[in-house]
Parts: C-alpha cells; structure tokens; sequence
C-alpha cells in the first residue's frame, strides 16, 4: 500500500503562491488516482483537485479552477498542487489522497490512502 507525505506549505499574502507537493512510495506510483483536498477550521473535507491514474485527466472544484494547477512527476514519485491567486478562502489544512481505483474522484470516501496533511494560511 502507498504512504503519503505532503510537504510545501505555509503562509503566504493575498495574491502570492504556494507549490504543495505529495510524495508516494510503498506501492506503484502510477497505479493511482491522485488527489487534493482540504480542509478550513469547523468546515468539512472539500475536493480541490484529481489526477487519473494515466495522468491524462485532471479536475478541479470550480473555487479554484484557473488558479490551482495538479501535476505528477513518474520519475519522482511525486504529486504537485500549484496555486496561484491565493486568497483567504484558501487557508485550510490540505491532503493528499490516493486510491487504486476511483468513480466519484470528488468524494473522500472513494480514498483509501491518505496524507498527514499541511497547513496553508492566506494572510496580510
């Protein structure tokens, strides 16, 4: 099974960026479907973004699409979030989430695997 460990996070101003990566081992790195979520203070698990297990598909919540880009990296085993226009609303605790096989990439419950999760604030 695939261990997750999400490194990048911090704090940043409005309008900055943040590059959130997600490094798997312990299985096949492109055995999986990737993905992002997160979570704000009294808030539930919220979908961000998916990768397809072929990595030819990407998804995105419709808060942050056009900003948030999803990427992996075959040779690096790694998972990339890179968000740009940052804004308050986007402080939350995100996770990196992995699954074999997913139908509803949007829903927690369809991820078996899943990350420490990171802390990303927004603020001036």
């Amino acid at each position: 099974q695939v261990q997750l460990v999400e490194s990048g996070g911090g704090t940043v101003q409005p309008g900055g960026s943040l590059r959130l990566s997600c490094a798997a081992s312990g299985g096949t790195f492109t055995a999986y479907y990737y993905s992002w979520f997160r979570q704000a203070p009294g808030k539930g698990r919220e979908f961000v973004a998916a990768l397809s297990r072929s990595g030819a598909a990407t998804y995105y919540a419709d808060s942050v699409k056009g900003r948030f880009s999803i990427s992996r990296d075959d040779t690096k085993s790694t998972v990339s979030l890179q968000m740009n226009s940052l804004n308050p609303e986007d402080t939350a605790v995100y996770y990196c989430a992995a699954d074999p096989s997913v139908t509803k990439y949007y829903s927690p419950s369809a991820y078996a695997y899943w990350g420490q999760g990171i802390q990303v604030t927004v603020s001036s």
